[in-house]
């Protein structure tokens, strides 16, 4: 298995890249988040990689990170999502975006994702729990407080407030906050800002 490409960026075509190595020249697909951190052409490249090999064909994904490298992984393991999802998912959103809604549980941040409907949402949603989650914040935080985070989230979210402002005041909640105070307290943090 190629873990790693080292070498010479040739070509930069969203989202297929044409790397040589010593002589060699790898096409690997890599989502857009590493797209972007791309150093120029003609100068030198290093991508973590995972080989998938098909019966008609050997193709190559590249990654900036390991945490992005893993995430891919896992999210082709989930049934009827393949490599261009995943693909698309990294391209979406970060990891830790991705990470903070699986563990909030919000199906509608992944639907704004192309090719991503509600069902396919809903069943990353479930398979990614447990093995993939955002840490907001709070430190000792146990299933029933993250069922708690995620109850407050949804509602400052249902009252309208973005993601953003939303997470916001969720750090002036603390961690041993029931929902109904912690709607209070994430709304008054709100109301300050």
């Amino acid at each position: 298995m190629i873990g790693r490409l080292s070498g010479i960026l040739l070509e930069k075509n969203p989202p297929h890249l044409l790397v040589d190595c010593l002589g060699v020249g790898y096409e690997v697909d890599v989502p857009m988040s590493t797209f972007y951190n791309l150093p120029a052409l003609g100068e030198k490249v290093m991508l973590l990689t995972h080989l998938t090999v098909r019966e008609d064909a050997h193709l190559l994904y590249g990654f900036g990170s390991v945490d992005e490298r893993n995430v891919f992984r896992q999210l082709i393991k989930i049934t009827g999502v393949g490599a261009r999802i995943a693909l698309a998912i990294l391209s979406g959103m970060s990891v830790a975006d991705l990470a903070q809604a699986v563990t909030l549980q919000e199906a509608a941040r992944l639907t704004r994702i192309p090719g991503i409907g509600k069902k396919t949402a809903e069943r990353l949603l479930l398979e990614l729990k447990g093995k993939l989650g955002a840490d907001l914040g709070h430190s000792g935080t146990g299933a029933l407080h993250n069922d708690a985070n995620a109850d407050i989230m949804n509602a400052l979210l249902a009252l309208g407030y973005s993601d953003k402002e939303a997470l916001l005041a969720m750090k002036q909640v603390p961690a041993a906050t029931g929902v109904s105070d912690g709607i209070k307290l994430a709304l008054k943090a709100l109301s300050k800002a």
